[in-house]
């Protein structure tokens, strides 16, 4: 158990192993989406989890998530893949009830280390509020886990990344840069104190801020993981049909993240989200590692809310009130789209 060291066994880490947006667009082209009037929302809608309405008051929120060990000790891997896997559920607005694990292991893994990683995401899994009911497992030669969450909604408080309206204010709830900070650990460019702080920030849930932003008059959100920052704004731009003005001045980026980034240290996945979303955005004079943060891919990242502006300063106000929502941040501003690029770093 001690001389496991889980991220020695994947290629990638986390969301880095994420199928790029771009190319998944292409893989899902042509796929007949069959129409129910119940399915609110659909994988064709590029948003977080799936939402089929079941009565009047309730909907039913649906996702899956897993991915390459993130981090060496196996109980926290397990728990930063449930917390990324709780994440798409807080972003549509919903709560998580149940989960089903989804788990690839080395016949050879240590039994302690497989419990382990499953104690983690049932702890996780407990925090949030949810029941594991089961699962599937699979041989591998590379570890993977993860969870496929169910959750419940009410149909008139759900919340997309499409429906984000000029004069709303972007809220974040996380800094910037895990991607980047987790390829410089795996490489041995980073001490303990640094990763024991990234592994903390993956494993804090996004109920915190959920809880909180349900309060107030939020019209979009959407929880930013392996597309990165300007992937998933580019898609809350392009869903409603809108452009966003990103404030530098406002992001927190995580300093070792943006040194490393300086020294190029950045994993593939970045560089997958800058060829799906740069053509859409004007960068202006912003520094390059600035940039790649914003293109890095987080894994367990925060959610970006889109609040209605005599909203933002009380949901600032509340969710930093609250020890358990890491960073929350003002970090741009929605506008009447204009034609031409759909984000604007300023």
């Amino acid at each position: 158990m001690d001389n496991i060291q889980l991220t020695k066994l994947a290629e990638c880490a986390g969301c880095g192993a994420k199928v790029g947006a771009g190319e998944l667009c292409k893989l899902l082209e042509g796929l007949k989406v069959h129409q129910d009037s119940n399915l609110l929302v659909g994988y064709d809608r590029s948003d977080d989890a799936s939402v089929y309405q079941i009565t009047d008051e309730l909907a039913l929120v649906q996702t899956v998530d897993f991915f390459p060990p993130i981090a060496d000790d196996p109980y926290t891997f397990g728990a930063i893949a449930a917390a990324n896997a709780l994440s798409d559920v807080y972003a549509m607005g919903g709560e998580p009830k149940l989960a089903l694990n989804v788990m690839a292991v080395p016949e050879d893994m240590p039994k302690e280390a497989v419990h382990a990683i499953l104690r983690g995401g049932y702890e996780k899994a407990y925090e949030a509020g949810a029941i594991i009911t089961g699962g599937h497992s699979i041989y591998d030669k590379e570890p993977k886990y993860g969870m496929a969450v169910t959750g419940f909604v009410h149909p008139r408080r759900l919340l997309t990344n499409s429906g984000a309206q000029p004069g709303d204010v972007l809220v974040y709830t996380k800094p910037i840069g895990i991607g980047v900070l987790t390829a410089g650990i795996k490489g041995g460019l980073a001490d303990q104190d640094t990763a024991r702080m990234a592994e903390g920030l993956m494993m804090t849930l996004n109920k915190y801020a959920r809880d909180v932003m349900v309060r107030f008059a939020v019209h979009a959100c959407t929880d930013v993981t392996g597309f990165g920052v300007l992937g998933h704004l580019l898609e809350m731009a392009q869903g409603s049909d809108v452009e966003l003005h990103l404030e530098l001045s406002g992001l927190k980026l995580i300093p070792q993240a943006l040194e490393l980034a300086r020294l190029g240290v950045l994993p593939a996945g970045l560089y997958r989200n800058r060829h799906f979303a740069q053509d859409w955005v004007d960068e202006g004079s912003t520094e390059l590692a600035r940039q790649d943060l914003l293109y890095d891919p987080q894994t367990s990242g925060g959610l970006m809310i889109a609040v209605a502006p005599q909203d933002a300063p009380a949901l600032l106000e509340a969710l930093s009130a609250d020890p358990r929502v890491p960073a929350p941040q003002r970090v741009g501003q929605v506008a009447p789209y204009a034609g031409g690029k759909r984000i604007f770093l300023v």
